[in-house]
């Protein structure tokens, strides 16, 4: 969607409206739709009692004063005697939108049987879209990702954008059944056909799957990855986890006045000048000697001020006059500087005081987060859950990479890459090996990889060829459904998103392309957000930037990701995009110093070629 889109968000609530409960929904829906791909230009915000004239009265002005493009309503919707939203809705709007809301429910109940008690209703008025979604943090956030997929065409419908034709050209192709002009067998699993994969004559000459531009398939992999549960592990073991719930100060840091520097204990008021040295201070000892008038302490970094002192002179403003024990004890020193009152001393409380908010909900736990932790004396931390994911390879001509070969065969290099960027970025990979081109081997282990993990992908069998059998045995064998079979870019185009649900919980299913270039592209752009979004990341997308172009560029018919090495000049605040050579997808070498993807639009009747000097986005895929 390239026209900006104005967003109204209205929470209705008693108790919010009066300030007896915090309002978490509306800030939060606020959070996601900014970050969202509805190119979010404006946002208004308010918060109404459950009555019906005070929430019909702002659903008319953002409507048609306003004239907003989206309106969302949180709470209200339940089956309390006060929850009008949907009541009031229904007046407001001129015309029902009932695909919205049998979106949310249908995938709501996937989450928890109770939400058949959700009575939310969706609709249009003039050009503006009104959805009712859930009163709670939860429910309000998992709905509006279940139809975030379909508000951007929405409203290029509504708004008559020039887009629509782009947007359906998009989604033509052979409606997608899972039998098809298939032959099926006499049997059946999960309630369909399944499909008689022998027949190779009659297998589809083009595929069933529309192809999706790329902001789509994104949206259906957001929308259908939601947080992993929480739990409470120790703190040496959340390095790299998400924070769950915000931290708080049960203790001032530091719990004592302590020094700043190495030097001595004074009264300020005593002024520069000669004076007797009472003793030392350490760190980590507390002494009962009181500092009077003529008399110091010496002091180090971190101990406690003594009773009495008011100020820290550093060592390096001391001269020493006198000392006994061959040296090894200060008897008199002088002051060269004039200390003021508080000089080099760190009050109770000065870095963090008691009851202070010192971490957030949502926060990367990284080493300082860990060290601030440790110093308050936390051992536990609430965090989000990391994916599990199982990594496959397919494919009869593929050997590990320890075997000999023979003709016709190749090592297996997907796997291994595949699982080291899943370790590299702080997730747990399991190996389910290398399946052969059969149905039966490719149901079996892809099963395993489900029962065992929350994310599976698999490299291979999901393109046109007489044995790329994984899209059909997702669907057929598995009860799978496939979001979508084929993305409008290169590499990567037969990229495959399916879900499943095992044990009343959602798996993700990614199958990649077999080329070792394509699977890594795809795993970049597709896998990686929704193992941050399954970990809690708030913004799990890949990093883009702005790049110039050292030499010209021929632009595809698709979107291409082309693998570049990032290069500062001396003085130059963007930098150049190297080539990192023939961007053939089976070339590993393209890969090798890669570390960010050119992102570049398609070619068109007025552009064929970007010139040297230009600058474009670059989504940013390695160490810089």
């Amino acid at each position: 969607m390239s026209a900006v889109v104005k967003v109204g968000i209205l929470t209705v609530s008693d108790r919010c409206s009066r300030g007896e409960a915090e309002d978490k929904s509306g800030p939060n829906l606020q959070k996601l739709v900014k970050s969202s791909k509805l190119n979010v230009s404006e946002v208004q915000c308010d918060c109404v009692p459950d009555e019906r004239n005070e929430i019909k009265r702002v659903l008319l002005k953002w409507c048609d004063l306003e004239e907003l493009h989206l309106v969302l309503t949180t709470g209200g919707t339940g089956f309390s005697p006060r929850d009008i939203t949907p009541e009031v809705t229904l007046e407001v709007i001129e015309k029902t939108a009932p695909g919205l809301s049998l979106g949310m429910l249908s995938e709501s109940l996937k989450v928890t049987p109770m939400a058949m008690l959700s009575r939310a209703t969706c609709g249009i008025r003039n050009r503006t879209i009104i959805i009712n979604l859930p009163g709670s943090l939860k429910g309000s956030q998992e709905c509006f990702q279940f139809v975030l997929p379909a508000l951007p065409h929405a409203i290029e419908v509504l708004r008559d954008s020039p887009n629509v034709g782009v947007t359906h050209a998009s989604m033509q192709g052979p409606a997608h059944s899972s039998v098809s002009t298939h032959h099926t067998c006499p049997h059946k699993a999960h309630g369909k056909a399944i499909r008689d994969l022998s027949r190779v004559a009659e297998r589809d000459r083009y595929s069933p799957y529309p192809l999706v531009p790329m902001d789509e398939a994104l949206s259906m992999i957001m929308a259908n990855s939601p947080c992993l549960p929480q739990k409470v592990i120790t703190l040496e073991e959340s390095l790299g986890f998400i924070l769950a719930s915000d931290v708080f100060a049960k203790e001032p840091f530091p719990p004592f006045p302590a020094s700043v520097k190495d030097g001595y204990a004074v009264l300020a008021s005593d002024g520069p000048g000669e004076r007797l040295v009472l003793g030392p201070v350490t760190a980590g000892e507390v002494t009962a000697c009181s500092v009077t008038s003529g008399h110091v302490m010496r002091i180090t970094t971190g101990a406690p001020l003594p009773p009495g002192a008011d100020a820290v002179v550093q060592v390096e403003d001391t001269e020493l006059l006198e000392s006994d024990n061959e040296g090894r004890t200060e008897k008199r020193i002088k002051i060269l500087a004039t200390p003021k009152p508080g000089q080099d001393i760190r009050p109770i409380g000065f870095d963090v005081s008691n009851g202070q908010q010192v971490l957030t909900a949502l926060q990367k736990l990284g080493p300082a987060e860990l060290g601030l932790m440790a110093s308050l004396g936390l051992t536990e931390v609430e965090v989000f859950q990391k994916p599990k994911v199982a990594v496959l390879s397919t494919g009869n001509e593929v050997v590990s990479p320890g075997e000999d070969t023979r003709a016709g065969q190749i090592r297996d290099s997907n796997k291994i890459a595949l699982k080291s960027l899943i370790r590299t970025h702080g997730f747990e990979a399991l190996d389910l090996g290398i399946a052969a081109d059969n149905p039966q081997d490719l149901q079996n282990k892809l099963s395993v990889g489900l029962e065992k993990a929350d994310v599976l992908v698999s490299s291979g069998g999901v393109s046109m060829g007489e044995k790329d059998f994984l899209k059909p045995v997702l669907e057929d064998l598995l009860g799978a459904t496939i979001h979508f079979g084929r993305v409008f870019m290169k590499p990567g185009k037969p990229t495959t998103f399916a879900t499943t649900m095992i044990n009343g919980k959602k798996k993700l299913i990614f199958a990649l392309p077999g080329n070792p270039v394509s699977a890594m592209v795809t795993f970049n752009l597709f896998v990686l957000p929704a193992l941050r979004k399954l970990a809690g990341f708030q913004h799990p997308q890949l990093t883009k930037i702005k790049v110039k172009l050292p030499q010209p560029v021929d632009l595809d018919p698709r979107p291409e990701y082309q693998r570049v090495v990032l290069s500062w000049k001396p003085g130059e605040a963007i930098p150049w995009a190297i080539s990192t050579g023939s961007q053939c997808s089976s070339r590993l070498l393209s890969m090798r110093t890669a570390n960010a993807l050119l992102v570049l639009q398609p070619r068109s009747d007025n552009l064929s070629r970007i010139g040297a000097g230009e600058i474009v986005d670059a989504l940013i895929i390695g160490e810089i």
